[in-house]
């Protein structure tokens, strides 16, 4: 168990800008394959890369993203491009479908067997109404604004 309190951030939405890859997924058919191959070239979001820096000062970071497994290798590269602490980095599995809202309840259930959580960020309010519901602290990312897409592709389609 760590001394030291958990911040746990999202990545899509909150430290990193999808909205160029929404269009991928705004249509359909679908392709996830499109929208995940231009994942390594999300902007940063300026608001969240500095409250991550923020709390990297005194916290252990754990970034808890929808993103699949299978994107482990091109989201440890951007984080090092963003500067950004590397961090636990916690990845849906590939073939989980679960909504955003049920897939992050259960892994934060059993990081904070850990730890202390001080703090939750993400982007997507259903996730964000759940875990406050849980009991979790939560911070709504709301620097940008929340897509239909995106969160039909979070909460419908359990793919990010």
């Amino acid at each position: 168990m760590s001394e030291l309190p958990i911040a746990v951030f999202d990545v899509d939405g909150v430290v990193a800008d999808v909205r160029h890859r929404l269009r991928h997924v705004a249509k359909r058919p679908k392709d996830w394959v499109a929208f995940f191959a231009a994942a390594d070239r999300d902007p940063a979001l300026a608001d969240g890369v500095e409250l991550v820096h923020r709390f990297a000062a005194d916290h252990r970071v754990v970034w808890l993203t929808g993103r699949p497994e299978r994107l482990r290798t091109v989201t440890e590269r951007w984080f090092a491009d963003q500067g950004l602490p590397a961090g636990t980095l916690l990845m849906r599995p590939d073939h989980d479908r679960r909504p955003a809202r049920d897939y992050k309840t259960a892994r934060l259930r059993r990081l904070s067997r850990e730890g202390t959580i001080a703090v939750v960020v993400d982007d997507d309010p259903a996730v964000v109404k759940r875990l406050t519901v849980e009991g979790f602290p939560v911070r709504l990312a709301d620097w940008v604004g929340y897509a239909d897409a995106l969160r039909e592709a979070q909460e419908r389609d359990g793919r990010t």
